[in-house]
């Protein structure tokens, strides 16, 4: 057996897969969704980033499906990411799966982070998902129902309440083959810990009925930390895989202490006052220089007069091999909608010094999309994970700008107010195990954010 991912962005993509490959499964994280792009990649789990977080309902859904269409082959399983804060064309997406792949098994909590599910309502941090800046931007009046909100794309659902999912064992799974049976399309299950979600996952990957999971990094992680999960061969041989490759790494990396002293560059895209706590963070104990693009410049790119003085200023702080803060500034005219614009020529600013990088940090699935792109890098196998939700990776493909380049990648509103320094210090340090996670930072509003 082996496992598919498919995400609307990035870095959702990166947070959902990097528990397989804390388990040991070796993990790719792909920005094309086809099949000949993945071809020669040996991974027991492939995440691909559909890139359809801003694109219309309708567009979204048919692209989900094709990658599904693509990318299945008999014996791996269906994962479809979805933002823990319900942001994105996510009922869609898995209208588009669902009559393809059975039964929507739907639960995007992620008590690691706060967001957590009662009723078929999110509530972040103990609070409706309504109240939260992020929502209000992008989804003013609505409400935040995962019933409703999969009635308008078509699908019938049912409840799974807590008290039903704990009781475990045979009983629940008795439950959800029932809700299979009577045709029912998709199952809301309700989860507030991730004692929660490992019941779920027991007893789904067990069952013989068609169904796929609908979650976040949440439910994705329990379902890695099963043991077996890929039958038992496969687990030892990757096991002896991973001990290969952790070897490889550490040489690697010793190489890169005694050789390689080329600075860190950290891309911010978003506007999230989670975002702007990490980077205050950052700059007061890394003691690091920071640059804000002005989005007008963004916008224009090389049209605008100061394009190439900006151009120019990154570089001469690149060439001093001094770490490096570069962020998009915020004006009057901001529109969360034009977050891959943005990002894409925040990319195209960057590109002519990446060379010289030994180490990137994107914050925002849409800015680590448009830098990987701009550097030719089309897939990264992922390392560890510093804490919920932060990955890190290396590029599948001899890069050959920079072959050891560690790339680190991070939602927007995610990750507790530390994240980007332990981000920072791992590159810099290259710890043999994952910094240890702390409590989550709260959602804020962002540009570009996902869980």
């Amino acid at each position: 057996m082996s496992m598919l991912i498919i995400a609307d962005d990035l870095s959702g993509a990166a947070d959902c897969a990097i528990g397989f490959a804390s388990a040991g499964y070796r993990t790719v994280v792909a920005l094309e969704a086809s099949a000949q792009a993945l071809d020669a990649h040996a991974a027991d789990v492939i995440a691909a980033d559909t890139d359809t977080r801003r694109l219309t309902a309708a567009e979204a859904a048919r692209r989900t499906a094709a990658a599904w269409q693509a990318l299945r082959v008999p014996g791996r399983r269906l994962y479809k990411k979805i933002d823990s804060t319900l942001r994105g064309n996510w009922a869609a997406e898995v209208a588009a799966l669902q009559s393809l792949a059975g039964l929507a098994i739907v639960a995007p909590a992620f008590p690691a982070t706060g967001r957590t599910l009662r009723g078929g309502r999110v509530l972040v941090h103990g609070k409706p998902l309504e109240g939260t800046d992020t929502w209000k931007l992008e989804n003013a009046g609505r409400a935040a129902d995962l019933h409703a909100m999969l009635a308008e794309v078509g699908l019938s659902t049912a409840q799974l309440n807590v008290d039903a999912l704990r009781e475990g064992g045979q009983a629940l799974t008795a439950r959800i083959a029932a809700v299979a049976a009577s045709g029912t399309q998709a199952l809301i299950v309700d989860a507030e810990t991730s004692e929660d979600l490992l019941t779920l996952a027991q007893a789904t990957t067990q069952m013989d009925q068609a169904l796929f999971w609908v979650g976040s990094g949440g439910l994705a992680r329990e379902i890695a930390s099963l043991e077996g999960l890929f039958g038992a061969r496969a687990a030892e041989e990757t096991t002896s895989a991973s001990e290969r490759q952790r070897e490889k790494q550490q040489k690697q990396q010793k190489q890169q202490k005694q050789q390689d002293h080329s600075p860190v560059l950290v891309l911010v895209g978003s506007l999230s006052a989670v975002s702007e706590r990490q980077c205050a963070m950052l700059r007061d104990r890394a003691g690091m220089a920071e640059l804000t693009v002005p989005p007008g410049v963004l916008r224009d790119g090389e049209r605008h007069a100061d394009w190439a003085a900006w151009q120019t200023r990154i570089g001469e702080a690149l060439d001093t091999r001094a770490d490096l803060l570069l962020r998009i500034g915020r004006d009057d005219a901001f529109d969360p909608a034009e977050g891959a614009l943005l990002s894409a020529a925040l990319a195209a600013l960057v590109k002519p010094h990446f060379a010289a990088l030994g180490g990137l940090i994107a914050t925002g699935g849409e800015t680590a999309r448009a830098m990987l792109s701009a550097a030719g890098i089309g897939s990264i196998e992922l390392i560890a994970e510093i804490e919920a939700g932060v990955a890190v990776g290396k590029p599948v493909a001899t890069c050959a700008l920079r072959p050891h380049l560690r790339i680190v990648t991070k939602a927007g509103a995610f990750g507790t107010d530390h994240a980007l320094f332990a981000a920072w210090r791992y590159l810099h340090e290259a710890p043999a195990a994952p910094v240890a996670p702390a409590a989550p930072a709260a959602a804020g509003t962002g540009l570009h954010d996902s869980a």
